[in-house]
């Protein structure tokens, strides 16, 4: 009899290979064998007519969806619409929702779009099954009822003013195009009829494009006898590659004007919704606008609406037949707190559950991280340290400011960690009483996916004069187990960059290791400070792919640069053993365990292992 693979199997009988693995250990595929690992299934098996009598055919997961209607009719859809109900309770005029990447903005957004826009389409078809309407027909009667201008600029990355100012023109034409039949109103003027025709073609100036939401929001209104709302997604992705690219003035500027015509006293402007990652001062481009709520991760409005609740995790889970996941899936992409609510990574989430439940980063590399890179190549040691403190597993207390002001970000020290916070790469620890309306906290890293993140965006970053290239030659010394070369590597990296007044406790070389070690994070979980058996090692490097060597370091210093390291080694090896620091590793399934102990004494350093 011929066999096929868990994955073949899973293609013809149309569930997830974790289905097909659980109905061959129920023994209800008949005919499978189990070889070491593996199941094989019988090549005969008809996907037509499945050995599995309970058969269940899953909604594909919505990986990279933001269409709305899409998502709903044909993905797994985490219904998220008393958003609405909560907006209608309190109908701010224009509300800022800032969120990190990934947590699902864009389709929110939409789904706003969809819900209040006018269209040809019978839209409340998306809705009748959702727990808006649910909620009655005050709710339900403004379903269908205004026009809508959506831009998002979620993809205006360009390195000039005049690439940048092109593609918000063609964004903006586009919009136009969308509602050309104004061009054929009697309810609008001639004049408001030769400026949509301006923008149409790509003819305006930028003083008129400035004006662009203005004009087509009254245009609308007059169309339509009722207001418009205006939407901008991504809002500040434009500001932060101005700022970067040296035409943060233009843009500025720009921006200012067009918001200010379209949400700032515009008679035509029933609602206006944006999104972005950062809040940019009022200073900067929403001055004057007293109608406008920003809802940051800091507030506990709609902080359920951004993210999976762990309920909606635990229902995500069942439906795939993964309830036995949910703490690894805390472990790996909870830990954020949005306010009060507790949230989860949905990105994450979606990412783990399609790949058969393997757990890894899957949030690194989505989104530029340049703003905070600037950050760090200015910080201070102080700084350093406390970043250092938090790949440790520590929290640290800072200021955080949830508006910025780009050209003064570098002044101020703790912009960082307001970045890193805003951001996604830490979470709220914990809360300190407000004076004069500064918030401090408590931050910490979050869960392990983005302890891995933080490791290759945030401490790679560190202006350590080369320390990469180093690590690079380190790495391979540690992977082939060369630990002559590893010593000599070592010996010649501390004697160029480490300087003497440095070098005056363990904790420094503690970090420094640390900054090394973080290169690993492509194929090891780099942890610190971790308790394992009987104690806290001081490294580990946890393999991602268990048949390669696990590594523990424990590292010794003596402030007298003539000591002698053999006994520091000794002592580093003798501690390793004694207090079992392998444990942790050992439970995970990782065979091989390799201590290194590590002897510092001024610029002096030498290894050993076991």
């Amino acid at each position: 009899m011929q066999y096929i693979s868990v994955k073949e199997a899973a293609v013809r009988m149309g569930i997830s290979p974790r289905r097909v693995q659980q109905l061959c250990q129920k023994n209800q595929i008949k005919g499978v064998i189990r070889k070491g690992k593996s199941w094989l299934i019988p090549e005969t098996i008809d996907g037509r007519k499945p050995a599995n009598p309970d058969k269940k055919t899953f909604r594909s997961l919505p990986i990279g969806i933001s269409d709305f209607r899409n998502a709903v009719k044909n993905y797994y859809y985490v219904d998220k619409t008393l958003l609405i109900r909560d907006f209608l309770d309190r109908k701010v005029q224009v509300s800022l929702f800032t969120r990190p990447r990934r947590f699902g903005k864009t389709l929110t957004m939409d789904m706003l779009r969809v819900f209040f826009e006018i269209s040809e389409e019978d839209t409340s078809q998306y809705f009748t099954d959702k727990a808006i309407w649910n909620c009655g027909e005050y709710y339900q009667r403004y379903q269908g009822r205004y026009p809508v201008i959506y831009l998002s600029f979620k993809d205006t990355k360009y390195s000039t003013w005049e690439n940048a100012i092109a593609n918000i023109s063609g964004l903006i034409s586009m919009e136009f195009d969308r509602h050309r039949y104004l061009l054929d109103s009697e309810m609008c003027s001639e004049a408001e009829k030769r400026f949509f025709q301006k923008i149409l073609y790509k003819e305006a100036s930028e003083v008129e494009l400035a004006d662009s939401l203005k004009i087509l929001s009254k245009m609308l209104a007059s169309y339509h006898g009722v207001p418009a709302i205006i939407m901008i997604d991504e809002y500040d992705t434009p500001i932060q590659e101005g700022y970067l690219s040296g035409y943060y003035d233009q843009i500025i500027k720009f921006i200012r004007n067009l918001f200010s015509g379209g949400f700032k006293d515009n008679p035509s402007l029933i609602f206006g919704f944006l999104t972005g990652i950062l809040r940019v001062a009022k200073e900067s481009i929403f001055s004057g606008m007293n109608n406008l709520k920003v809802y940051s991760i800091t507030d506990n409005l709609y902080s359920e609406y951004f993210g999976f609740t762990p309920e909606e995790v635990r229902s995500i889970l069942s439906y795939y037949s993964a309830e036995d996941k949910y703490d690894e899936v805390c472990d790996w992409y909870d830990g954020y707190y949005f306010g009060n609510q507790s949230i989860f990574n949905p990105w994450s989430v979606i990412n783990y559950i399609a790949e058969d439940c393997v757990s890894k980063a899957f949030w690194q590399s989505t989104g530029s991280n340049d703003i905070i890179g600037e950050l760090i190549s200015a910080s201070s040691s102080e700084i350093e340290d406390n970043l250092l403190k938090l790949m440790q597993g520590e929290s640290i207390t800072t200021f955080v400011d949830t508006s910025v002001i780009y050209p003064e970000i570098k002044r101020n020290p703790s912009s960082v960690f307001s970045f890193l916070l805003t951001t996604g790469y830490l979470k709220i620890a914990g809360v300190y009483p407000q004076t004069d309306g500064d918030l401090i906290y408590d931050v910490s890293i979050p869960n392990r996916e983005i302890s891995r993140v933080y490791a290759a965006e945030v401490i790679n970053r560190f202006p350590r004069g080369g320390i990469e290239p180093a690590a690079i030659g380190i790495q391979q010394a540690i992977y082939k187990k060369d630990f002559q070369k590893l010593q000599t590597l070592l010996e010649d990296y501390v004697i160029q960059t480490v300087s003497s007044f440095d070098s005056g406790n363990e904790g420094f070389y503690h970090g420094f290791m640390l900054g090394i070690c973080a290169i690993f994070n492509n194929r090891y979980y780099v942890q610190s400070n971790r308790e394992s058996g009987y104690g806290r090692f001081d490294i580990q490097l946890e393999p991602i792919n268990k048949d390669l060597p696990g590594f523990i370091f424990e590292l010794k210093y003596d402030h007298n640069p003539e000591a002698d390291l053999n006994v520091l080694l000794r002592e580093a090896l003798r501690q390793m053993e004694k207090k079992q620091y392998d444990t942790e590793m050992r439970s995970h399934g990782i065979k091989e365990i390799i201590k290194i102990g590590i002897a510092f004494a001024g610029k002096h350093v030498k290894i050993s292992q076991k």
